[in-house]
Formats: structure tokens, sequence, C-alpha cells
């Protein structure tokens, strides 16, 4: 009995010593500044989580300085990487930042403020179709809305060919602000597209009203289709296509590469900028639940930042970083795997989340020092981070 008694002693000395190891890897908060609000977050580590630092030496280099207004990245099979440009462009880019081929053949876009041609991606099975598919702001008589289209990329990769416009959000709105958006394929070859809010407050309100589709995130086929399956398919005045609901502006969104979970950023107003575990039929409160105050210093409506039947947050930021993009890391820094990385842009810095079953434990803020707006961001074939900044520039950031 007394050998069984240190024994147990022991084991219990190991796990506690254990315990504290992994604890001592926190440390304080990134985050210092003055929140804007004094509002409560609802659960521990739902803000301000505790820091981690990269143990694993990297490097960061330019390796292009003349995208076009950077805004949407994807890396092709050969491992160049097709980025969008809000003017209305697309160029290819070799691994090594070198301009390859300039692509021709879009409809017009409404190129102002945070309007444009945005997100860009490609079929699942575009090694035989050479599908192309693009969010971009589609001007009109009543006003700008969130359009998809598709087009072939044709042989000799300077042109989209073929062009289809295949969904319209609605309502159309005569403002330039918070179009989202991401466009991702999930696992069964069907579009999720996030559609921001317009951010106005006679439009905005709208997020919560399932006849539109601003502030929601989208679930279509390749032809512009509502997918079957859809939560709100039969509901009496829903849009079909919705998937959920609640958002305010939707700039990163990603699957996480083990459980496939759908995640989505956004920007809150002054504070509140969210991280979000997406569930079908879900509603993420905006504009009734918010972590974050108007720009002009007031509540937003009620000033609640909870309410029954809304999704809360996995995590929020108070100060906003602005997310600009977001992705989960695939590379070959091990203490990086399945981490997620979001492109500041207020905040010109990328931040690195840790999650582990659903929840952030730990927060670090990435080159900081090169004082840049964030835009778009991908793991390259390399197991580079390829990351391109409002002012033109394509970082490639390597294990060294």
């Amino acid at each position: 009995m007394r050998s069984k008694f240190y024994t147990s002693i022991a084991a219990a000395a190991i796990l506690i010593s254990a315990t504290t190891a992994v604890m001592a890897q926190t440390g304080a908060p990134v985050e210092t500044a003055k929140a804007n609000s004094d509002y409560k977050p609802a659960f521990a580590g739902q803000t301000r989580i505790g820091s981690v630092t990269t143990k694993t030496p990297y490097t960061s280099t330019v390796i292009n300085t003349e995208l076009k207004g950077p805004w949407g990245m994807h890396v092709l099979p050969d491992g160049r990487l097709l980025i969008s440009g809000k003017p209305g462009n697309m160029q290819i880019l070799t691994a090594d930042g070198k301009l390859d081929k300039t692509i021709t053949g879009f409809p017009a876009v409404q190129f102002a403020n945070q309007g444009g041609l945005l997100d860009v991606n490609i079929d699942p099975d575009f090694t035989k179709n050479r599908m192309v598919y693009w969010t971009y702001a589609q001007p009109g008589e009543d006003g700008a809305t969130l359009a998809i289209a598709k087009g072939k990329l044709s042989a000799d990769e300077t042109k989209l060919e073929n062009v289809k416009v295949i969904y319209e959000a609605t309502p159309r709105y005569k403002g330039a602000g918070q179009f989202g958006s991401r466009l991702l394929f999930d696992k069964q070859g069907n579009i999720v597209v996030s559609s921001g809010d317009r951010m106005d407050d006679a439009i905005r309100v709208k997020a919560q009203d399932l006849s539109t589709t601003t502030g929601k995130i989208l679930r279509i086929t390749k032809e512009g289709k509502p997918v079957a399956g859809n939560p709100f398919i039969g509901k009496a005045n829903a849009k079909p296509e919705i998937y959920a609901y609640g958002f305010r502006n939707e700039d990163g969104m990603a699957f996480h590469p083990v459980t496939g979970d759908l995640w989505e950023v956004e920007f809150g107003p002054r504070g509140g900028d969210e991280v979000n575990l997406i569930k079908a039929g879900g509603n993420y409160g905006w504009p009734v639940i918010t972590y974050g105050i108007e720009y002009r210093g007031v509540k937003v409506y009620d000033g609640i930042q909870q309410k029954e039947g809304m999704i809360q947050p996995v995590y929020y930021f108070d100060p906003v970083i602005s997310p600009g993009c977001m992705m989960f890391y695939t590379g070959n820094i091990a203490e990086w795997k399945n981490n997620m990385f979001i492109g500041g842009l207020s905040s010109m810095f990328i931040t690195r989340l840790v999650i582990e079953k659903n929840k952030v434990v730990g927060e670090e803020r990435l080159l900081a020092d090169k004082r840049e707006r964030w835009r778009c961001i991908a793991t390259g074939k390399d197991g580079s981070i390829y990351a391109g900044t409002d002012s033109g520039k394509l970082y490639k950031i390597s294990k060294q």
C-alpha cells in the first residue's frame, strides 16, 4: 500500500508539472490598450487570451511590390498564385513573386470605397474544366450589390471566356460599404460565400431579415441555386440560399483543415471584431448584439451583448484589429499547424490564434514592424505563407 501511495503521489506531481509547463507557455495578453466599452465577455477566454510566442525561426521577404489593389488570393494546383485586384483585375504570380500572367475579361465593377473586384477561387475540378469564380461589387441603376461570376480561364491564361453572373445579392443599395466577401467551396463542391451588411444604418438591420441576403453567409450551387438541405428551405419569407445570418462584414472565412468546420472573422463597429464558428441556420446577432459601439461613441441600438437564440462569438477583439483576411495554416512550421492567421488592416499586423476544442487558447502578433494593411493570405504549396497588402506588396513568410 505504501508503495502504491508514493507511486500515486509521484504520478500526480508529474501531471501537475506537465500542466504547469503548458500554462507557462502562455504569457500576458498581447492587447494592453483600453477597450472602447465596459462590456464584459460572456465566458472566460472570449477576449484578451494569454499570449504565445513562436519559437521556430522564420523569415519574411517582400517578393513583389507591384500588386494591383490585392484583395483575394488562391494557390493554383501548380503552386502559382492567382490574385484578384479591387480595380477589376487578376494576376498570376510565380511562387517567387514574378508576374506570370495578367488576366482580362471581367464585367464592370463598382470600384469605390470597399467595393471592387473582391475574392477569387477555382473550381474543385479546375485541372479539368479551368473554371474560375469571383465575387465583386456589381454596379446598377438602383445601386450596387454583391455578385458572383464564373468564367473559363483561356488556354494562354490571359482572359476569361464565357463569363456568366450566377448570383446577385438583394437588395441593391446606393452605397459602397461592406460587401463582404469571401468565396469557398465545400466538400460537396458547393459555393459558400459571405455577404456583408452594406454598413449604413438604413440597411444593416436587414442582417436579421431572412427575406434579404445582406449580412448573411450563403450556400449555393455552381449555377447559383440554393443547395438542397439549406436550413431555411421551405420557410416562409426566407431566402433558401441563406446558410447563417446576423453578420456585419465578413472579410475572412475558411474551413478548418482537420475538423472541416466553417469559421468566419468579421469587422465589428468600434470594437467587437469577431471570430465565429458557423453553424447551419445560426443567428450571429448583428446588429442586435455586439461587443462594439458606434464609431461616434454611443451604444449600438440597445447596447446588449447576449440574447437568447443568438450565437456568441468564440472570440472578440476590443480595440479592433480590422480583419482583412483569414486562413488556417497548413504549412511546415509545426507549432503553427492548424492555427488561425488573421490579416489586420488598421492594426497593421497578422494575428495568430491557437485554437483547441473550438476555443482560443493563445494569441500572437506577427510582422507588426512592417506597418502594412494585410488584405489576402494563403499557405503555399511550399509550406510558406503568402500575404498581400494594400500597398501592393506580396510577402513570403517561410521557415528558416
